[in-house]
């Protein structure tokens, strides 16, 4: 039963990724940047006096921040390293020794990604004892902590899946990193101007072609408006209003991201060994 979950190329990809030493320093520039963020925001709050009160509403400002400051680095950081999954392979000619193995194309994509998300969830786990000062004003719940959390580790596992899908479909490990970026410069930027935009006309009383419509569309697929959502619910209840749609901004954000993941995954594993025929 072990041998069939046995994934010789996970194995391989946790190893070299967890002793190396870049792993380690991109992890020490992300907690460096959370904890001079949260040194900054304590000091700013008590007037660079170290005294003073800590409300709680303050204190849920500080998270609201640093919970939209976390995303953002998830969103940087996961393209480096999913987007040269098999792009590198190939770069180092080791591609189609890779493939001559008994490994399937699904081992070798779920492998590739789940070696990368692996260390995504350590970067996330390790800010965990920071996130801990926030309770200790007060203002946020433990089950809204564990939202945001089972929330990064979707958005981390789609934007995964698009890096891994574009390292598998071009040549160059520079290609697949820019187009990543760019389906996270759509995702997180294009989808909030669209959002403001069709709001602006909404606002407008203009509601040609379900305008309120499009903006919730628009926001349910955007990674920072959905942790406003679970930061502050009444703004997803408001927007949910508006448009008059049955459906919570999060169950429509989960269903669209796993379909991303689910379309990404297919398009490597069936893409992967039709590389290595087309360049025979």
């Amino acid at each position: 039963m072990m041998e069939r979950f046995y994934n010789p190329v996970l194995v391989k990809e946790l190893k070299l990724r967890f002793r190396s030493f870049k792993s380690f320093s991109g992890l020490m520039f992300y907690l460096a940047v959370i904890c001079l963020f949260i040194a900054g925001f304590l000091l700013l709050t008590t007037e660079f006096t170290g005294k003073g009160f800590f409300r709680p509403d303050t204190s849920f400002m500080m998270f609201a921040v640093l919970t939209i400051l976390q995303m953002a680095l998830v969103l940087f950081i996961t393209p480096s390293l999913t987007a040269g999954a098999i792009s590198s392979e190939r770069e180092k000619q080791t591609l189609n020794i890779l493939l001559t193995t008994t490994q399937s194309s699904t081992q070798i994509i779920i492998g590739k990604l789940l070696s990368s998300v692996a260390f995504l969830v350590l970067m996330l786990i390790a800010g965990l004892p920071l996130y801990s000062l926030v309770f200790l004003f007060g203002g946020v719940s433990p089950s809204q902590l564990i939202s945001i959390f089972l929330f990064y580790l979707l958005t981390v596992v789609a934007i995964g899946s698009i890096g891994v899908m574009f390292s598998t479909i071009t040549k160059r490990t520079i290609v697949a990193m820019i187009s990543t970026y760019g389906s996270i410069i759509f995702l997180g930027g294009i989808t909030a101007f669209f959002f403001f935009l069709t709001m602006a006309f909404h606002q407008m009383g203009n509601n040609i072609s379900g305008t309120s419509f499009m903006s919730y569309f628009w926001a349910s697929i955007n990674p920072g408006a959905l942790m406003l959502t679970l930061i502050s619910p009444e703004l997803g209840d408001e927007l949910v209003r508006l448009s008059g749609v049955e459906l919570p901004v999060w169950i429509t954000y989960l269903i669209a991201y796993s379909l991303i993941i689910v379309l990404c995954l297919t398009i490597a594993i069936k893409k992967l060994r039709a590389n290595m025929k087309s360049n025979r």
